[in-house]
């Protein structure tokens, strides 16, 4: 690439709707472009990166056996509406309709055209197990699209779909999957986390993010330090922190006008929050549902609705149901004599002589007990974990870290494939619903999650796997000195016939402007041609932001090439 012939758009300030380092970089190295809200175009050297890791991408899951194929971006509502999550999906799909009134939608995901597509050219067990992928484009309308790629509206994903017979099958894919998704992350260079997550709309059963970390990461990650244990918050199991204890104190119940929130309660009764108790109502299946908790602890949405009792979608109740229903407010809600179904949390079940509501406004409950005041028929895991908590393989205290979801793989188990009539005949001539499972990457968030990686003060330092050129050729006074003309082009003719990817600025700009562009491209190897040190025999040669070294001519291609 001469530097003179590409569309490289620098920015010297950060831009001032960019709030993450991606964000930032990228637009400030002339890598995208954004057109509107969450919707941006790949410049050149932003292209470079992308096809990179497309490449690598492609290359691990060809050595699986997986089958590229590429599937439609407009889809038919009918087999959204077959599958049963037209209305599931909710406003981030985009709906839309032709000329002949017909609904469609723009992919979010590609589960139920898969399918279709299965059981339209599957038809015999002897074409299973079959793994199919695709690098495409998904569109999902973010309520609130932020931090560049990393929340994007419209984005680059890699998306794949086995199908089997059997549970064995499957695993060996399965874990294939993971392994392939392991490779493309070290392959890459990143310093990634695989760990337990929750399925959420897309699938049915177990499944796996792959995070890489970084600190501007949207989501948080529990894990051991002393073992492989690692599961998003969402996912991570809260652990029973020990066994119920005696009662101490009878059950009394007390005034307590205009308090309403649990720090109202701990003061109040000067008792710390771990002896309080807080009652969440939400709708359920034959009625409202109490869902308890320890008062410092917090509510775990996505565990709480994979619950028998509560209804989907999960939303809690209004405050009109809840006085119809209760015949008292928000804050004065408790476990004793509550006439509803009640889902106690692990750690509140423990929890003796507690502080609650009394189910009648102005009044608590201390000293209440379960068993004794109120009974202990449901305890669930419904709270997010906090750092310290055991972990659940029992290895010792939970840590924290931030992480960026770039890949997730499904077990989606029959959930697609039994609604869509999905089934083959097995060598014993029985008919079989399709197990099918799902793995899913952002080949766009990729290259922001890798920019948040790495980077430094002065701008992006890639990876040498996914940089858009190997080395960058810096030639000082280039349209005044022959020479250096001369020696930079040889050198640029010669990366090129060695099959390195150079870039060769070949603009007449100030060594200061060339320096800083040079810091904001981050690319692994730097070359510096100067009159100087032409004269004496010498180029400056610098690898990954270290310090200019001198060398000749002669050595640049052993420095590249080691």
């Amino acid at each position: 690439m001469l530097s003179s012939q590409t569309i490289i758009p620098t920015l010297r300030e950060t831009p001032t709707d960019a709030d993450v380092a991606s964000h930032i970089l990228l637009l400030r190295a002339g890598c995208i472009r954004q057109l509107a809200s969450g919707l941006y175009s790949w410049l050149p050297l932003g292209l470079r990166v992308l096809r990179k890791i497309e490449a690598i991408v492609r290359e691990e899951l060809n050595k699986t056996g997986a089958e590229e194929i590429l599937m439609p971006v407009v889809q038919p509502a009918e087999l959204w509406q077959e599958s049963g999550r037209w209305d599931v999906m909710g406003p981030e799909m985009m709906r839309m309709r032709d000329r002949n009134d017909r609904d469609y939608a723009l992919a979010p995901t590609h589960e139920e055209v898969v399918s279709d597509l299965i059981r339209k050219v599957i038809v015999s067990y002897k074409q299973l197990p079959c793994n199919l992928y695709q690098i495409n484009t998904k569109f999902r309308d973010e309520i609130r699209p932020r931090f560049g790629l990393l929340r994007a509206r419209e984005f680059v994903m890699k998306d794949g779909y086995s199908f089997h017979l059997d549970d064995a099958s499957f695993e060996l894919t399965y874990q294939a999957m993971f392994d392939a998704y392991s490779r493309i992350l070290e392959r890459i260079g990143l310093d990634f986390r695989a760990v337990d997550a929750d399925p959420g709309t897309m699938g049915d059963g177990e499944s796996h993010e792959f995070h890489v970390l970084a600190e501007s990461g949207e989501d948080a990650i529990a894990f051991s330090p002393n073992s492989v244990y690692a599961a998003n918050v969402e996912k991570a199991e809260a652990v029973a922190p020990g066994e119920l204890g005696k009662p101490e104190f009878p059950l009394e119940k007390t005034p307590t006008p205009n308090v309403h929130t649990i720090e109202d309660v701990a003061d109040l009764f000067e008792v710390s929050k771990e002896k309080t108790i807080k009652t969440l109502i939400v709708r359920g299946t034959d009625s409202l549902v109490a869902l308890v908790l320890r008062g410092d602890h917090q509510l775990n949405e996505k565990k709480a609705a994979r619950l028998t009792e509560v209804a989907q979608p999960f939303q809690f109740a209004s405050e009109e149901e809840i006085r119809s229903t209760l015949e008292c407010g928000l804050g004065s809600l408790g476990p004793v004599n509550l006439s509803i179904p009640i889902c106690v949390d692990r750690s509140a079940a423990v929890v003796s002589d507690f502080v609650c509501g009394a189910n009648e406004d102005g009044f608590h409950f201390t000293g209440a007990n379960w068993n004794r005041d109120t009974s202990l028929t449901r305890v669930v895991d419904i709270r997010n974990v906090v750092e310290g908590d055991p972990a659940a393989d029992s290895s010792g205290p939970l840590k924290f870290i931030r992480g960026i979801e770039v890949g997730h793989i499904f077990k989606l188990g029959t959930k697609y494939t039994t609604p869509m009539n999905i089934a083959i005949q097995n060598a014993d001539g029985n008919s079989r619903e399709l197990i099918m499972g799902c793995y899913g990457m952002g080949i766009s968030r990729l290259v922001a999650a890798a920019v948040e990686q790495c980077h430094d003060e002065q701008g992006i330092v890639w990876p040498e796997s996914i940089a858009p050129a190997m080395v960058h050729i810096i030639a000082i006074n280039y349209g005044r000195s022959g020479a250096v003309r001369s020696a930079a082009h040889e050198l640029y003719d010669q990366c090129i016939e060695a099959g390195i990817d150079v870039f060769l600025d070949d603009r007449d700009e100030r060594p200061g402007v060339k320096f800083a562009d040079a810091d904001l491209l981050g690319l692994p190897h730097r070359i510096v041609v100067g009159e100087r040190n032409l004269s004496a025999g010498r180029l400056e040669y610098g690898y990954r932001r270290g310090p200019l070294e001198l060398i000749t001519p002669t050595q640049v291609l052993e420095r590249l090439q080691h």
